[in-house]
Parts: structure tokens; C-alpha cells; sequence
């Protein structure tokens, strides 16, 4: 299966959470947090409230056993390990950043599993202060994109895997639930899959556009059902790569897996300039 590219979002679909939001409650930001949310841009504030947790004592381990008690689905663990034995190339696209999804990643064992994790940039610096900063430098370069936050569009980095000469062939399977991965759905193929996370912003949007996603489309609600829908997709892709004359075209998940029916999905309206988008996804 080195012919499959799986991309997978983090929060709310490796993680069951936004991790930027278990951080803040978890080690009592809270109100802090909600007095600046109106004043900055979200990962100015994230690092604004990294620094207040760094004047008052708490240190970077703190928040790293903070992150190691976000609870992870049994079978995403399974659903990210069955995949890399299969040989699909696994990869990260998130709004999260690079200390949070690489803390959680080497407590349950999965960095191995990724070949690339595109996501917000952070370090530890000198004195000790967890720095976090965006993806893409929005007030030098804006990305320009009126579906995606300032910080980060998922569009670009799914364009750049894409034009890699190393994934050149190759099919695509996207899982996510936000609002900002709807933008890199749209730039799936026909020989792709994208695998949103039923009652999310994702699904909701793709419900609402599904004629603009060249993509199929098949939807899961939990770890369970990502590991079978995922898995499933996977099986199906390698018995037509091994059986091309009997298997001209991708067999579709039925509904027992997920799939978002036809009914929903002709019932749909064109994108308006007046797309909302969150203030994260």
C-alpha cells in the first residue's frame, strides 16, 4: 500500500478534544483565557498564556503530564498501527502545534508511525518558556485563503504533499473534523477519499457543498469507527491495485461503514464568499 497517503487531523479526531482547550482548563487558565480570547489572535494567545504559566512556576514538564492525560480511542492507536503495517504513509495536518502533538505522540508510542507532522510551531526557550507560534507568518505573508484562519491553511500544505515528487501516483485518504479541513478536501481527486467526523463542521460542510468534493466521501463518529471505515478503505484500495481488471473503479463504502448518503449529498448549494469560518479549527 506505499501508493496510499493517509492524512490525519489531531484535535477531535486522534485526539477526542481540543488539546488547546484541555491545556487551558486543565492548569487553570480558564479566565484568563476568556478575558484575551477577544484581543488576539489565537496562537498570540496560546503563547501569551504559555508565558503566564512560566511566571508562575509551572514548567514545560507540567504541562507535558498535562497533555499525557488527554485520553486517546484504543482503536485510533490500532486504526494509526494497522494502517503503517499495511504500508500507507502516514501523515499530520493540524492547528494544534509541535509540542503538544509530539508529547502525546511519544507517550502512547506513535511517533514512529508519521512520516511528517505539519502543524503551528513551537519550542522550548531559554529560560525554560514554551514559545508557540503560527504556521504561516499572517502578518508578513497571509496565506489569502477567506476559508482557512490567518494562522493556518491546510489547502497550501496539502498542494505542497501533492506536487512531491515523492507521492506522485498516489491516492490520497484524508480524515478530519473541522472547519479548516474542508479547504483541503477541496483539493482531493476523484481516486481520493475524505473521511469526515459525522455532526462536525466538517461533515456538516461537505453535507452543505458536496458538489465542489471530486472525492468520496465516508464518515465516522469514534475510534471505532474510524479504525473500521479507514481499514475498510484500505482493504478496498489494495484489492484493486492487485485486481485493476476486475476492480476498474474504487468500490464505495456502503452505509454500514459510514458513507454519507446520496439523498444528503445532492441536497446541496455552492460556497459563498460569506463562508464562515472558526476562530479555529
Amino acid at each position: 500500500m506505499a501508493g496510499v497517503v493517509v492524512i490525519f487531523d489531531f484535535d477531535q479526531t486522534i485526539i477526542d478534544c481540543e488539546c488547546d482547550d484541555w491545556v487551558v482548563e486543565e492548569m487553570g487558565a480558564t479566565q484568563l483565557f476568556n478575558q484575551l480570547l477577544p484581543t488576539m489572535p489565537w496562537n498570540s494567545l496560546m503563547d501569551r498564556i504559555m508565558a503566564e504559566f512560566h511566571s508562575q512556576g509551572k514548567t514545560t514538564e507540567e504541562i507535558a503530564e498535562c497533555l499525557k492525560r488527554i485520553p486517546l480511542h484504543p482503536q485510533i492507536i490500532t486504526a494509526i498501527k494497522s494502517a503503517h503495517a499495511h504500508g500507507c504513509d502516514l501523515r499530520i495536518l493540524s492547528d494544534a502545534n509541535v509540542f503538544y502533538i509530539e508529547t502525546i505522540f511519544k507517550h502512547h508510542g506513535l511517533m514512529e508511525y508519521f512520516s511528517e507532522i505539519h502543524t503551528n510551531l513551537s519550542f522550548v526557550d531559554e529560560e525554560g518558556k514554551l514559545k508557540i507560534f503560527p504556521h504561516h507568518d499572517f502578518t508578513s505573508s497571509p496565506h489569502g485563503c477567506s476559508l482557512c484562519p490567518p494562522n493556518m491553511c491546510k489547502s497550501i500544505v496539502m498542494k505542497q504533499m501533492q506536487s512531491s515528487a515523492s507521492v506522485e501516483g498516489r491516492r490520497f485518504i484524508y480524515i478530519g473534523d473541522g472547519s479548516g479541513d474542508f479547504c483541503p478536501s477541496l483539493k482531493l481527486g476523484e481516486r481520493d477519499q475524505v473521511m469526515p467526523r459525522k455532526n462536525f463542521p466538517l461533515w456538516e460542510l461537505i453535507c452543505k457543498n458536496s458538489m465542489l468534493i471530486k472525492a468520496s466521501v465516508h464518515e465516522w463518529s469514534d475510534g471505532e469507527g474510524l479504525e473500521r471505515v479507514l481499514l475498510h478503505l484500505i482493504n478496498t484500495i489494495s484489492i484493486e491495485e492487485n485486481n485493476s481488471s476486475n476492480y476498474p473503479q474504487l468500490i464505495s463504502v456502503d452505509c454500514k461503514f459510514g458513507t454519507i448518503p446520496n439523498s444528503i449529498r445532492e441536497n446541496t448549494f455552492l460556497i459563498t464568499s460569506q463562508f464562515p469560518t472558526a476562530a479555529k479549527d
